[in-house]
């Protein structure tokens, strides 16, 4: 299976898909799976696993999502890419990770974010992305703003994270607010 890619200065961001997916659990082995997507712990491998098990795609949506591969030491370190992707609406919800605390603070986010966005409006043709951040997550907070996502609302208990129910900030951008 040959890769899709799309780069940044410091980053190969390679190109997540269903086929993918299925590619690489159907070919690698645990180990090669775990250098693949970046993860250390047999947690976060099964995190992958059952990902893959269970299925990301329906009828009407599916996903797209970038490994983000550091240039110089040609380890994944992270993703960002549209998890839920809303097929006839031309919508999707966006979402990122660093694999470690290590990266953070250093602008791989808003290097990567930058390109993701712009592979949205442009090849999936996306009419809206939007974002939904924990209100205590400065970070992503600032990041979407730096990029001219617009708050629209704040949704009580909407994600179930570490055994607590979190609020959500709702933000959007739209294709004809984007400026590459």
């Amino acid at each position: 299976m040959t890769f899709d890619f799309i780069t940044t200065n410091r980053y190969d961001l390679l190109k997540l898909t269903p086929e993918v997916y299925q590619y690489v659990f159907t070919t690698y082995n645990q180990e090669e799976l775990k250098a693949f997507f970046g993860v250390t712990s047999k947690a976060e491998f099964l995190k992958e696993k059952s990902k893959f098990e269970k299925g990301m795609t329906t009828y009407n949506r599916s996903f797209v999502n970038f490994l983000i591969i550091d240039k110089s030491t040609k380890e994944t370190i992270g993703s960002c890419g549209f998890h839920t992707w809303y097929l006839e609406h031309s919508r999707a919800e966006i979402g990122y990770a660093l694999n470690s605390d290590v990266y953070k603070g250093k602008g791989v986010m808003s290097e990567v974010l930058k390109a993701v966005v712009h592979y949205g409006f442009t090849q999936m043709q996306l009419h809206r992305i939007e974002a939904f951040i924990s209100p205590e997550n400065i970070a992503s907070l600032k990041l979407v703003q730096k990029l001219n996502f617009i708050k629209e609302g704040h949704l009580r208990e909407h994600y179930f994270k570490n055994n607590v129910m979190e609020d959500s900030l709702v933000f959007s951008l739209l294709k004809h607010e984007y400026k590459p």
